[in-house]
């Protein structure tokens, strides 16, 4: 999904996870709405000249509110049936971050990344810590029958009785013939993610999770970390991850996309390719990425057989898609 015009008012870019595919089994309909409706939060902002760090917070915060995604309201459950929540988020125009993770009473993880990065005395706060941080700031706290779900807790009872099961991508929902995903549930990444271009030519990229199904408390993967599961550089590229977070951390995939523009040359969807197609398939890892470079060009590669994702180029309508 590459757009090749030569440059543009302002882009902005989702996705909703990574996985494999069950076509024509289930009703798409709600995930394309929240897609478009994420588009939309952010766009609606870009229009008026707003920052792409705003567009992507305020895309990011519409993802985490659907229980369809697998972040803020729709997290899934820790071995220890608690949810643990990371986010993080960049600016493109000056390389400033902010992330949090391991957090569980916040409703936006991704806003409370915001004021780490607005705060500026640290990259990345977690645990207590973090939610002591997002206390200070005045962002109220959500009691846990705000996260729960009777779907994902029926995940998690089913993971830890499956003998030698350990951690789930997003979840296994083999058992939820009622509500079926036009993603394999089995096989799902469940990440959300956004990236954009402003009006001003600057860029942002932002992602939150709420991890693995059954993971081991204080489990962190890639999302909230610099460079893996999100990056963002205004002469280069905005780019958010979602998939195996392990090899997104091994190969610093979303800084990895940056270096080959900048150092190499190479243009984003060269460059996306590489990394995704390339370096993250040969250490067996799966997912993708959504990608915007700094003349608005769209390009969201992935090796898995779906990725929930969607895009609006300048006045165009947003278009969104789940398939290969």
């Amino acid at each position: 999904m590459n757009i090749s015009q030569n440059s543009r008012k302002f882009s902005i870019a989702v996705h909703g996870g990574a996985g494999t595919v069950i076509q024509g089994q289930a009703d798409e309909a709600p995930y394309h709405a929240a897609l478009a409706q994420a588009l939309e939060s952010g766009a609606a902002l870009l229009r008026r000249g707003a920052s792409a760090l705003d567009a992507v917070q305020a895309a990011c915060q519409s993802l985490e509110d659907c229980p369809l995604f697998n972040a803020g309201r729709g997290s899934v459950y820790t071995r220890d049936a608690r949810h643990e929540m990371d986010a993080g988020l960049m600016d493109g125009s000056n390389l400033r971050a902010g992330a949090v993770a391991s957090v569980s009473q916040v409703r936006n993880p991704i806003a409370l990344a915001r004021h780490v990065l607005d705060d500026g005395q640290c990259v990345l706060l977690v645990g207590e810590g973090a939610q002591r941080f997002a206390d200070e700031r005045g962002l109220a706290r959500m009691d846990a029958g705000y996260f729960d779900s009777a779907e994902r807790l029926a995940q998690l009872r089913r993971v830890q009785a499956q003998s030698g099961q350990t951690a789930l991508l997003d979840h296994d929902a083999s058992g939820l013939a009622a509500h079926p995903a036009p993603l394999n549930e089995n096989g799902k990444m469940g990440t959300v993610g956004a990236v954009a271009r402003d009006v001003h030519g600057n860029l942002a990229a932002a992602a939150s999770t709420g991890g693995l199904t059954n993971k081991r408390p204080g489990r962190v993967g890639d999302t909230p970390v610099v460079g893996a599961g999100f990056y963002a550089d205004s002469t280069t590229c905005a780019v958010a991850a979602t998939g195996t977070g392990e090899h997104f951390l091994r190969a610093a995939i979303a800084h990895d996309i940056h270096a080959r523009m900048r150092y190499l040359g190479q243009s984003l969807e060269l460059a996306a390719d590489a990394a995704v197609r390339g370096t993250l398939t040969h250490i067996g890892g799966q997912g993708g990425v959504v990608a915007v470079d700094s003349q608005g060009r769209v390009h969201c590669p992935f090796n898995s057989a779906g990725m929930y994702r969607g895009y609006i180029v300048d006045d165009a309508p947003a278009v969104t898609l789940i398939f290969a």
